[in-house]
């Protein structure tokens, strides 16, 4: 099979077909999505070695559960022990021994098969296409904001930063009724998230102070950023992930005693919900789509500053 591997470099691959082990599924994978964290895993982020990848959308070919055969899903990508304090005590995501398919220990999804636990599978709805399904990973993430953080009907909340997870965290925020204005750097992203019904604005010229600060920059400055306009009792969510930081002056956290809250992947059902809705448009995120065969041609793309979602089709 077809596979896009990191080790001390970026290659295309050829390798043989995972065998699944017992409870787990063999999936074909239809299409994949490049995020910054596998971008970030290129410059060492966790030292991860093997297939790279963990948004996808594709079809069980094998599975214990024979209602799963044939079905379309997608998958979370924590690989859990079930044992564990954190996983009896129903923090699962935050297991002792956990895996994360194409970040820690488990093959990712940039191949033509790819193999997860049957638990982490849900089913995508018919309604839903694969060019939307594929986004699932990353709305679930954004989603998990509103899961974290009581949002007053009356607050403000500024998502900081036009990329991709940006503009969906911002969409779901937003599809939950609340008042979002987006903070950027790029004219043509902040115009997705303008036609969307959500304020917009340059990251230097906003003089406001919000509720809720959260940030999507993708780069360790975007906590100063969120710091500047966080009013004092506020709250900053921060879903940035990226293997070097910068040294941050905390002192206007303590001073203005504001929430600091850590956000990473979140719940897959209402992700699929608002996709079957159409509540959160994905089509305009998407910059290129390549085929399975120009993968590093892909990633080159989607390394380019500024650019939104790339996807690589492995469906022929």
């Amino acid at each position: 099979m077809r596979a896009l591997v990191f080790d001390e470099g970026l290659k295309a691959v050829d390798m043989p077909i995972p065998k699944r082990g017992r409870g787990e599924a063999l999936i074909r994978v239809s299409l994949v999505g490049i995020c910054n964290t596998d971008i970030e895993v290129t410059r060492g982020y966790l030292a991860y070695k093997g297939i790279m990848g963990h948004e996808f959308v594709g079809r069980v070919e094998e599975a214990d559960d024979a209602d799963l055969i044939g079905k379309r899903v997608v998958g979370e990508i924590n690989i859990v022990c079930g044992e564990c304090q954190m996983c009896r005590g129903g923090n699962p995501r935050h297991c002792d021994n956990v895996k994360a398919m194409g970040i820690n220990g488990w093959q990712g999804c940039f191949a033509d098969y790819v193999v997860l636990p049957e638990r982490n599978l849900h089913v995508v709805p018919d309604l839903v296409s694969d060019r939307q399904a594929v986004f699932t990973e990353p709305l679930a993430a954004g989603i998990e904001v509103l899961e974290q953080v009581h949002i007053l009907p009356t607050d403000l909340v500024a998502v900081i930063g036009d990329g991709k997870l940006g503009l969906l965290t911002a969409q779901a925020i937003h599809a939950s009724g609340h008042d979002v204005v987006v903070l950027g750097k790029h004219e043509k992203k902040l115009k997705i998230a303008e036609s969307t019904g959500m304020d917009v604005s340059f990251v230097g010229e906003f003089t406001e102070r919000v509720d809720v600060a959260v940030d999507c920059t993708g780069n360790a400055s975007g906590i100063e950023t969120a710091m500047a306009i966080v009013r004092p009792k506020g709250t900053i969510v921060l879903k940035s992930t990226f293997h070097k930081g910068i040294p941050v002056n905390l002192t206007p956290v303590v001073r203005n005693e504001i929430t600091c809250v850590g956000s990473r992947c979140g719940p897959f059902p209402p992700a699929l919900r608002l996709l079957e809705k159409e509540t959160v448009s994905t089509e305009p995120l998407i910059d290129a789509i390549f085929s399975a065969d120009q993968m590093t041609d892909a990633f080159e793309a989607a390394c380019t500053r500024g650019s939104l979602k790339i996807l690589m089709d492995f469906r022929a």
